[in-house]
């Protein structure tokens, strides 16, 4: 199987719309025009890059990591439980 390495590609006559779509989409990952194309292009076209898919979020307000999820999940639980008693 012959893998292609990297390559410089130019898009010409790119749509008014699609500038600005891409733009918008570049502000809102906070990543350069070239990564929110090749990232675009990724999932349009169902390659996998090896990381997982994100919306953008965990730049602005941070992340969790698995470990403080399941402190998070386990702190919460009782919330999960419906009284029986208020609904009958």
């Amino acid at each position: 199987m012959h893998r292609m390495g990297a390559r410089h590609l130019t898009v010409r006559g790119v749509p008014g719309d699609i500038s600005r779509a891409l733009d918008a989409e570049r502000r809102r990952s906070g990543r350069s025009l070239n990564r929110t194309v090749i990232e675009l292009l990724r999932r349009a076209l169902g390659v996998d890059s090896g990381r997982p898919a994100t919306n953008g979020l965990e730049r602005l307000a941070g992340g969790w990591s698995e470990a403080e999820l399941r402190d998070f999940e386990r702190a919460t639980e009782r919330f999960e439980r419906i009284d029986e008693d208020l609904w009958r």
